[in-house]
């Protein structure tokens, strides 16, 4: 397929900037497959579309403040503590986004701007109470160690910043250090939310799991490259980032459990999906055949495509020409998701990260 064929015009102001007063009031529309049918409900009215011994695949992935704002160094330092980067005095701003821990406290980081930082370079943060050095310059992306008083983990959880994606045009605030975060999330090592789950509260879980219904957990760490653009229009020419994942043998156990008894798995999010396909289709199995693991996926899930571990998928709704979209393409059928996503636009519904959500079944 190509890639204009997954192109739609959203108007800017359906691009959520905020999260809904309250998690679950999120609006919810409700795709049926075999009948064609498009209900609109609130999103605590899920609960009504579980069965007893159902299964619900949770990532609890949890986003690490990933953003770090600094300033490049403008003199050489005339010593170097194990508590400060003296000496210096700090220049132009420079931004830098986590993408890949490499060892100790050095990563790989997309760094804004990126023509500044040549290797040997250091970022100064907090006054030179820690420092960043440039090791590898590779264009957008650069490789830094963080030196200074503990370690780059503790940093990013005092300094670091909320890493919205770019489509939410404005400045971190207070409540997105809640909100652009799972209430469930427990696995650190995201850069970006699992944000189908946003809409779930304690209680409403707790709702699901009164009906009878498993809950279980997968870690996908989602990454930058999630926005990342398909630059080739025929679609199959793409190359997906790759995101580590773990696959618990308790998650394996239960999907195994509910398929043999009939009942449906709910994936929650594309991500989950993108794990449970993975494990499924080892070894280029075209049954079902799970398997407790971990490791890392760069599965491209587009049309046409045949799902083998998930039944039914709550995901938001996604962004023109996106692998995203071309998953929930793939897994409803491209004609009935453009129908949706019409009506959707029609009635308002809201978009991205922060918006309403879509169940598909």
């Amino acid at each position: 397929m190509k890639l204009s064929d997954f192109d739609y015009h959203l108007p800017r102001e359906l691009i959520a900037q905020y999260p809904c007063a309250e998690r679950s009031n999120s609006r919810l529309l409700v795709l049926e497959r075999a009948k064609k049918r498009i209900t609109h409900r609130n999103f605590a009215d899920i609960v009504d579309y579980f069965s007893a011994q159902d299964c619900l695949v949770l990532n609890d992935t949890r986003v690490i403040w990933a953003r770090m704002i600094g300033r490049r160094e403008t003199r050489s330092p005339t010593a170097l503590t194990p508590t400060r980067c003296k000496g210096v005095s700090g220049g132009g701003k420079q931004e830098i986004f986590f993408l890949e821990n490499l060892s100790e406290n050095t990563y790989r980081v997309l760094a804004k701007p990126a023509k500044k930082l040549t290797v040997g370079t250091k970022v100064l943060f907090d006054n030179g109470l820690f420092w960043a050095t440039v090791l590898a310059d590779q264009g957008m992306t650069k490789v830094i160690k963080f030196s200074g008083n503990g370690d780059a983990q503790d940093f990013w959880r005092e300094l670091g910043r909320v890493p919205l994606p770019p489509y939410i045009k404005r400045e971190p605030e207070d409540l997105d250090k809640e909100r652009y975060q799972t209430v469930y999330a427990r696995a650190e090592g995201a850069t970006a939310a699992a944000t189908a789950g946003l809409h779930f509260t304690g209680e409403l879980l707790e709702a699901i799991e009164a009906r009878g219904v498993n809950i279980v957990y997968l870690t996908l760490h989602i990454n930058y490259g999630t926005f990342a653009p398909v630059k080739f229009e025929d679609i199959s020419k793409h190359k997906m980032h790759k995101e580590h994942f773990v696959l618990p043998g308790k998650t394996k156990e239960a999907i195994d459990a509910a398929r043999d008894r009939g009942n449906k798995v709910f994936a929650v999010g594309t991500t989950s999906v993108r794990v449970l396909e993975t494990c499924a289709g080892r070894n280029g199995q075209t049954e079902v055949m799970l398997e407790e693991d971990r490791g890392w996926t760069d599965l491209f899930i587009y049309p046409p495509y045949r799902f083998k571990a998930v039944d039914c998928l709550l995901t938001n709704f996604h962004f023109p020409k996106s692998t995203l979209l071309m998953l929930v393409s793939a897994f409803a059928g491209k004609e009935l998701i453009f129908k949706a996503y019409r009506e959707a636009i029609e009635k308002r519904y809201r978009f991205f990260s922060y918006g309403d959500a879509m169940l598909i079944l």
